[in-house]
């Protein structure tokens, strides 16, 4: 069992995004916003994340993404406004997906991304 982080500031998809990781057999912790999610990053052994881009009042997960390419850790940017953020994806490299996508899909994808064999 894995450890993954979900930076999501709509309770309701960090609920369903938490959920589809239980059913895949691992672990998630959720964040709200980025002070939260480094917490995490430093407190427990996070295999790979999936980070809203858009976190309300102008603020992007930008901190997170940093820190979690420093730290070599996969991730992926769910987004349900590409036109809005585009210009702060082109800064993040990593996959995006786009909202709406059912959680099973969204969770699939970042477990193929760090290699781990389908359930």
């Amino acid at each position: 069992m894995k450890i993954f982080l979900v930076l999501e500031d709509e309770p309701f998809i960090a609920m369903d995004l938490q959920y589809a990781f239980e059913d895949a057999g691992h672990e998630a912790v959720t964040a709200v916003d980025n002070d939260e999610a480094i917490a995490c990053i430093e407190s427990k052994p996070i295999a790979g994340a999936i980070l809203d881009v858009s976190l309300g009042g102008g603020v992007t997960c930008q901190a997170t993404a940093t820190r979690l390419a420093r730290d070599g850790i996969p991730f992926i940017l769910h987004t349900g406004d590409l036109d809005r953020v585009g210009e702060h994806l082109r800064e993040i490299d990593a996959p995006i997906i786009s909202k709406p996508r059912p959680a099973e899909d969204v969770v699939a994808r970042l477990i193929d991304l760090i290699g781990e064999p389908a359930q």
